[in-house]
């Protein structure tokens, strides 16, 4: 989305804001992920908190997101902690995901009263998958213990390919051996090029639906190669001040999203064509108990 773009956008979000505000907005940014995240945020604060909730869901992308919840035209979101270092902060991709954390929770509070909770459990980066019989015959948990057996058959996302924390880099620690050059190819085809034995290893998304129902090993980044995206709430500090209950009943969901309950939710809304809000009280019925 250009600029001209992203800041008409913002400015129809502050006005619908002001015309009648509710005393929370929760957003999120346009994709099956954050739409879950975004239903299940709102419905736990109104189920926890009776705090009247707006959704202003399925905004676009990070920018608009960020500079929604800087103007205060939404009061939260779920991001996650390597896009705010590299696409807001503009800052070199890192390896600690503590230290990835810290730095973005310094420089929200400090630039803009934005506070970052606790992680929701969910890591959602790169992920290299083979074939689960593959993994299985071989023995093969670890991309150290993928890279010491024959060259593999890579597909990949266009983006994969030229990104910095992407295929090069990837190539040169593990001394990972490509057979020929990679595929690549829109990443809604990665599954079923891995199925029809078209590729042998995939870089796919560790929280992507269909991970969770296909027979595919992700395998494990033993030398911690891929930045950390851990998925946490970013608030304005001044809607936690004025709405009694409401840190309290976010920091509950801290840890209850962990990568496989992740990747089940996404699948219940693209594969199974089901509703977001129902998969998000689905989730909240069994995660946290009774209304």
């Amino acid at each position: 989305m250009d600029r001209t773009k992203t800041v008409a956008c913002l400015s129809v979000l502050l006005f619908t804001a002001c015309a009648r505000r509710p005393a929370i907005v929760v957003g999120s940014k346009n994709f099956t992920e954050q739409v879950v995240l975004g239903e299940i945020l709102a419905q736990h604060i109104e189920r926890r908190t009776g705090i009247r909730v707006e959704r202003k869901l399925n905004l676009g992308g990070t920018l608009l997101a960020h500079e929604a919840l800087v103007a205060g035209a939404i009061d939260l979101y779920p991001e996650y902690t390597g896009t705010a270092l590299t696409a807001v902060l503009k800052q070199a991709p890192m390896g600690d995901a503590a230290g990835v954390l810290a730095a973005v929770r310094a420089a929200y509070q400090r630039r803009w009263r934005l506070a970052w909770l606790a992680p929701l459990g969910f890591n959602n980066t790169f992920a290299m998958m083979i074939r689960g019989e593959t993994a299985r015959r071989a023995k093969l948990a670890t991309l150290s213990e993928a890279a010491r057996n024959p060259p593999w058959r890579l597909g990949i996302g266009y983006e994969f390919q030229q990104r910095p924390d992407g295929l090069d880099g990837l190539l040169k620690t593990y001394g990972l051996r490509a057979a020929g050059d990679p595929v690549t190819m829109d990443l809604g085809l990665l599954y079923a090029a891995l199925d029809s034995r078209k590729v042998d290893m995939i870089a796919a998304n560790s929280t992507d639906g269909l991970a969770a129902v296909r027979d595919v090993a992700i395998l494990e980044d033993d030398r911690h190669y891929f930045p950390p995206y851990q998925c946490a709430v970013v608030a304005r500090e001044d809607a936690l001040a004025r709405n009694a209950g409401l840190r309290e009943a976010l920091e509950q969901l801290a840890g209850k999203l962990p990568d496989a309950v992740m990747r089940q939710l996404n699948y219940r809304v693209d594969g199974e064509r089901r509703p977001a809000a129902q998969v998000a009280a689905e989730f909240l019925d069994s995660a946290i108990g009774a209304r």
